[in-house]
């Protein structure tokens, strides 16, 4: 069999997107590589997207304290509780106002675009989470923020695009718009409900300045308001971590690099789960209709 012989339009394209590719990777490896190097590579500046003198002391010393763990359980209960409380509302609201026969669909969808292009401000926002007992809670993490309007959109016109025949066909049996909504539609939507949760997951996963606004509890500080104490510094003198000395000891340097990977490999390793639903789910709920 006669193999296809690439153009020179395919060639440069190939090489265009692998000098990309590596644009993109560099900072991660960049950062992989300095909490994984000695005190002296890290300390001549000799460190690249490969470690030199290979050691794990900053991973240990970090993943010793205390204070990283609180944090990291801190960030995966805003995660979960954000992103499950965001799709239940997402899906309830986009699907009811996906059908036609709804009174004041139009109204009311309305109203919710609006807000996505005129909000209350921060300081009105702020007053409202403190006045209903929020503020210094988990909750203010994820509550005041539950609804996303673009993915609002992006899951009703997707529902909007399922066969109405399959819907009638259920409500003639006897099924009630609960049943068909659990039954037939979710079963349905699975990759557009991936997506819209891999969008909130990583969105709660990376919050700092709800956290750094609404929270005044150390314990409860997200991993990324952890970091921001870490890399400004404010935590590396009390923390017992010893940064005095050569040889063994750790650089503040790879020490911050370590924390920085520490809070982003989680949340990287669960898109390849959801990789086979994420181009289909977002290229339906946005393109059709």
């Amino acid at each position: 069999m006669k193999k296809k012989k690439l153009s020179v339009g395919q060639v440069v394209n190939y090489i265009l997107l692998l000098v990309l590719a590596f644009v993109c990777l560099y900072p991660f490896l960049n950062v992989i590589a300095y909490s994984l190097s000695g005190y002296n590579a890290v300390l001549s500046g000799k460190v690249t997207f490969y470690p030199i003198d290979f050691t794990l002391s900053a991973y240990q010393q970090i993943l010793g304290k205390t204070q990283i763990w609180n944090s990291m359980r801190t960030t995966v209960l805003v995660t979960l509780m954000g992103t499950g409380l965001s799709l239940i509302l997402t899906v309830f609201a986009s699907y009811a106002l996906s059908r036609n026969d709804l009174p004041g669909r139009k109204f009311l969808t309305g109203m919710i675009l609006f807000t996505m292009y005129f909000g209350g401000g921060m300081i009105p926002t702020f007053l409202v989470v403190k006045g209903v007992g929020l503020y210094d809670t988990l909750g203010a993490l994820f509550i005041p923020q539950a609804v996303n309007v673009f993915n609002f959109i992006v899951m009703r016109t997707f529902f909007r695009n399922l066969p109405e025949s399959l819907e009638e066909a259920a409500r003639i049996d006897g099924a009630s718009y609960m049943q068909v909504l659990v039954k037939i539609v979710l079963p349905l939507s699975l990759p557009i409900i991936a997506t819209i949760g891999l969008f909130y997951a990583v969105g709660y996963w990376n919050t700092y300045f709800d956290a750094l606004l609404y929270i005044q509890d150390p314990n409860k500080y997200t991993l990324q308001l952890r970091l921001r104490s870490l890399l400004f510094g404010e935590e590396l003198n009390n923390s017992g971590v010893n940064l005095e000395g050569l040889g063994t000891q750790v650089m503040t340097q790879s020490l911050k690099m370590a924390t920085v990977a520490v809070s982003t490999i989680p949340i990287l390793i669960v898109y390849p789960w959801l990789q086979k639903y994420f181009v289909k789910g977002v290229m339906v709920g946005s393109v059709k209709g």
